[in-house]
């Protein structure tokens, strides 16, 4: 019976310890998005959107519209490439090289990757593409497709493995070739899943800023042009909010609250589509 009670008083002693450090941890959390929204509500306006960046001295009459679009252009092109490479390389690992040591190996690999701090992917670009010749656009989402493809990759290999292999048995005992079982069967079955990773692997580099600061820099000028330096929004919170100008900080808060929202709502759709999958369990 002591024993009993020593097991229970350390299991109630863990609990403690991890309540209190999630809560440490989630009020921090809290802290930081409510100074994110209070700062970001009160500077967001319709010129934030609209406009493109003005000096420091006319600031409020300025905006970010460039670096929205700039940013949206970098993270499409990375989704182009890191998205269907993902996809089909988590498909040839779940479907053609599930019993393959080489395989397991990549899979490994990958999960290594996803963890690499995006600085080390934006030097790695760098080295490669921007090294001796200018900053450009082509380099920075080239940098972002390097951070979606493992998760996007990871992802689908997890979701495809899910699928019972009874239901592929019964697709080729009716004659469907192989191709036609993942398309038409596999993918379908885990496209919830397979979505949900691209989404969470679109809202993590919808905020990345290291990889690009190495990359496609900045721009205070609207250019759509990958080849030369091209304006990010991340960058641009970056640079101003460093900078000893008030209006540019304000301008700083509310591009951050963007971002903010966006990845949230990037999760949200995440968490309801896995919900979405697995019947609301």
């Amino acid at each position: 019976m002591d024993h009993l009670k020593v097991r229970e008083l350390k299991n109630v002693l863990a609990m403690v310890v991890c309540s209190l450090c999630a809560a440490l941890g989630l009020s921090l959390l809290f802290l930081i998005l409510f100074d994110v929204l209070k700062e970001g509500i009160s500077s967001i306006n319709l010129n934030l959107f609209i406009k493109d960046p003005a000096p420091p001295t006319m600031a409020s009459e300025g905006g970010l519209r460039s670096a929205f679009l700039g940013q949206g252009l970098l993270t499409f092109c990375a989704v182009l490439v890191g998205v269907p490479l993902g996809i089909l390389g988590g498909t040839f690992l779940a479907e053609y090289g599930r019993n393959s040591k080489f395989c397991q190996l990549i899979s490994r690999t990958c999960d290594v990757a996803a963890s690499i701090p995006s600085i080390v992917v934006g030097t790695f670009a760098y080295a490669i593409l921007v090294k001796g010749g200018p900053f450009n656009g082509w380099a920075g989402s080239t940098a972002l497709a390097i951070i979606i493809l493992p998760v996007v990759v990871r992802t689908t290999e997890e979701m495809m493995s899910m699928t019972p292999w009874t239901l592929r048995e019964a697709a080729f005992s009716l004659g469907a070739p192989y191709h036609k079982v993942i398309t038409s069967i596999v993918w379908r079955s885990s496209l919830s899943g397979i979505l949900t990773g691209v989404l969470l692997a679109v809202a993590r580099v919808a905020g990345e800023t290291a990889p690009l600061l190495f990359t496609s820099f900045n721009s205070s000028f609207f250019r759509l042009s990958l080849s030369r330096d091209v304006p990010s929004l991340t960058v641009s919170i970056y640079q101003y909010a460093a900078s000893p100008y008030d209006g540019w900080v304000s301008m700083a808060w509310a591009a951050a609250f963007v971002v903010t929202m966006f990845v949230l709502a990037l999760n949200i759709l995440g968490r309801i589509l896995v919900k979405l999958r697995t019947g609301g369990r």
